[in-house]
């Protein structure tokens, strides 16, 4: 119908703004993705997204919270590794005046912060264990207190999680917990380390190489053949993100009409490792 048109081109122009590099190719990686950014979108339930560093999991994360009936509300991203211990629970859930030393005034959490929106939990698996049990009951509630208060607050938000972590085997060996694990893991984004999907590294490189000529008024809109094979035969252990570093230092500091080998900052070809993602996590 109308509507599911309109929504669908709504989806569309929310990748092309924001995610667009994600999904940039032809290969199975990149229309699965498509889909599953479609499917995630539609439905108001919670993600867990899988891969490695540079991979891309913030900007999923964003693009769902754009295509998704919560757009007009808040996208709040926490990076989980990041948090004091100390801090943590004020941190995410709030504190009133005068719960801890240094709390001048009342302080609202993430989880406030969020309402009506989208909250991002990156490198959920770095979570302390003292605090995943108090975390599972805020998100199987709804509901939370601040530190010091005694008030309990309803929440109405979207979680979105993330992690580079093999999370299955962190409960295998008790350092996060099933429960919790069982209750964030609900629909499952794997995105796939760049070498394993070479047949996008030429148009995610043509891509930037565009987008970095137009920034920066350059006419370069190819690659030689060196450079292409480099690209292709290297291992790209920082993924999507090193590769867009390259294509702009490439840009900045190429001198001819075509880039060149000699300005991608790469060490030459290297062997291509075995992802460091268990398989089983995205299955």
């Amino acid at each position: 119908n109308l509507l599911a048109a309109k929504n669908k081109l709504e989806a569309l122009d929310v990748i092309a703004w924001e995610g667009n590099h994600l999904v940039h190719g032809d290969g199975p990686a990149a229309h699965q993705l498509r889909e599953q950014l479609d499917s995630g979108a539609s439905v108001d339930t919670t993600i867990f997204i899988f891969g490695e560093t540079g991979t891309g999991k913030e900007m999923v994360a964003r693009a769902i919270h754009r295509m998704s009936s919560r757009k007009d509300g808040p996208f709040v991203p926490v990076n989980c590794a990041a948090l004091s211990s100390d801090l943590i629970e004020a941190e995410l859930f709030g504190a009133e005046k005068g719960a801890y030393t240094g709390a001048t005034e009342r302080r609202k959490g993430r989880f406030e912060l969020a309402q009506e929106g989208t909250l991002f939990l990156d490198e959920v698996g770095e979570l302390p264990l003292e605090f995943q049990v108090k975390l599972l009951r805020v998100l199987q509630e709804r509901t939370l207190r601040r530190v010091g208060g005694t008030e309990e607050l309803s929440l109405d938000f979207r979680l979105i999680c993330a992690t580079n972590r093999n999370v299955e085997q962190a409960v295998r060996e008790g350092e996060f917990r099933a429960d919790l694990f069982y209750r964030i893991n609900v629909f499952k984004i794997e995105l796939k380390a760049l070498r394993e999907r070479k047949e996008d590294i030429l148009p995610l490189a043509r891509h930037f190489l565009n987008q970095f000529a137009a920034r920066f008024g350059r006419k370069l809109v190819e690659m030689d053949k060196d450079a292409e094979e480099l690209l292709q035969n290297y291992s790209w252990p920082g993924n999507i993100r090193e590769l867009r570093n390259a294509m702009e230092r490439a840009v900045v500091v190429e001198k001819g009409e075509m880039v060149s080998t000699a300005s991608l900052p790469l060490f030459g070809p290297t062997p291509v490792v075995a992802s460091s993602l268990p398989q089983e996590a995205g299955e």
